[in-house]
């Protein structure tokens, strides 16, 4: 079966977006695997499919360029956003569902191909204080290390060891290496679970960056900006003093629709 698809980048991060409102595609982990492997498929750090229920809740499923079932991704979700303004589905503020819950976003189109994309990401109510880190979950699980010279870490191998410290972390974790350049301004690298390598961006980890910021440094900060290697990326949030609670989230970046293409569901 031929199957259409459309490549999407948002600061970098690439997926694969399926419109499957028809049921037809039925991903499995190999296959989405193949589809996200830079050499022998498309090349995606993760593949969503859109799909809507019988009572019109549009939904995202989200899976990990490994072929693993994730939980939430922000800069997919924003990728999702913009696919669904193209699709023609729902007006300017885009209303769906991921597996961490309901989530809602605004779309501006900036371009034919392009938006600015906020989405609302999942409260946070537990930070973890830890000896020289911080770990929270903000869709996913993240951890975040303060840094200097954020472009000399070994992203790869410090990365991939802590992912995989199970005593800390029994589910495993994403790892943000975080350099704080100013009031509300930061520069992060990321190595992500579940693509099991640096990524170009990260919107979850993006967003923990900056409440680990507020949280640690600076108290008096809810919005931040927080360059990526794919670009710039925007987040701002509501405290409750004296507490570990954050709520109405924001992530607000670029995205972009690169191409369009068919795949054979035979051939993967």
């Amino acid at each position: 079966m031929q199957q259409p698809f459309a490549k999407y980048e948002g600061a970098g991060n690439d997926f694969i977006l399926i419109d499957n409102r028809n049921g037809a595609f039925r991903p499995d982990a190999r296959h989405v695997a193949r589809l996200c492997d830079r050499h022998f498929g498309i090349g995606a750090d993760g593949l969503m499919t859109l799909s809507v229920t019988p009572d019109g809740v549009c939904t995202m499923h989200y899976y990990n360029a490994d072929g693993s079932e994730g939980e939430m991704c922000g800069n997919g979700a924003r990728c999702f956003a913009l696919f669904a303004e193209h699709l023609g589905i729902q007006g300017p503020v885009k209303r769906f569902r991921a597996t961490d819950g309901p989530h809602t976003a605004r779309v501006r189109q900036t371009g034919p191909l392009t938006g600015e994309v906020e989405v609302a990401m999942t409260d946070v109510a537990q930070i973890t204080d830890g000896d020289g880190w911080w770990a929270l979950n903000t869709g996913v699980p993240h951890y975040v290390e303060f840094v200097r010279g954020v472009e000399t870490v070994d992203v790869a191998g410090r990365g991939r060891t802590i992912r995989h410290d199970t005593a800390r972390f029994p589910q495993g974790t994403n790892v943000n290496f975080v350099e704080v350049t100013g009031p509300g301004a930061l520069r992060m690298r990321t190595y992500e679970r579940g693509v099991e390598a640096e990524t170009l961006a990260c919107g979850t980890g993006a967003t923990a960056a900056a409440i680990v910021t507020h949280h640690a440094l600076q108290h008096d900060r809810t919005d931040y900006e927080i360059a990526v290697p794919g670009g710039l990326l925007h987040v701002r949030f509501t405290h409750r003093p004296a507490t570990r609670q954050y709520t109405d989230i924001r992530l607000e970046g670029p995205a972009r629709r690169v191409f369009e293409g068919l795949f054979d569901t035979e051939n993967l």
